[in-house]
């Protein structure tokens, strides 16, 4: 088996049973086990962690679509070049807005996709939490807030951010490969 990453770290023979269904879960709704999850496989627990941290910010309930948390992870990952996350959550923009140019366009230079005010403001603030967060300010809540979203909305988009941030320095230092099956989904 080719390992998901340059590192190493063969995952745990045999997979914990709640490990080796979640995995079976994952090849039924997507058609494959995405390589970050078979990165980790290498230790259950960190697995574990992972997965319950990014099902509960990209899945769990929030004042954010699915589509936009999708969007932020893009522009974060364009920002860090992460070409793991670029490709994979590209794919899922694409998928979500029904708009292969729009996927393309985040990973590219968000600047130039076609957003409303709403998505603009919010991967500008996440922009620059990923770029200088200590830099951060009420002004740049308060934009946040001018476009209807709440303190909690807010939260939740720092909470992706953050979480991106940590996802893709792994995944880039560790060499982790995008599944080749997301450069064609949603085109």
């Amino acid at each position: 088996m080719t390992l998901p990453t340059a590192l190493n770290l063969p995952p745990v023979d045999p997979l914990p049973d709640a490990t080796a269904r979640y995995f079976d879960i994952c090849q039924q709704k997507l058609g494959m086990v995405p390589n970050v999850l078979r990165a980790y496989a290498f230790d259950p627990v960190k697995l574990d962690a992972f997965t319950a941290m990014y099902n509960d910010l990209m899945l769990g309930d929030s004042g954010l679509s699915k589509l936009e948390r999708e969007m932020i992870a893009v522009v974060v990952s364009s920002i860090n070049r992460c070409w793991y996350c670029q490709v994979a959550h590209g794919a899922a923009v694409r998928a979500l807005s029904g708009d292969p140019a729009l996927g393309e366009a985040m990973v590219m230079n968000w600047r130039a996709a076609p957003l409303d005010a709403r998505q603009t403001a919010m991967l500008t603030f996440a922009e620059k939490a990923t770029k200088a967060s200590a830099e951060i300010t009420e002004s740049d809540r308060d934009a946040l807030r001018d476009q209807g979203f709440s303190d909690r909305d807010i939260w939740d988009i720092a909470s992706v951010v953050g979480f991106f941030n940590m996802s893709n320095r792994v995944a880039s230092a560790t060499g982790m490969e995008p599944n080749p099956e997301y450069h064609a989904q949603a085109r």
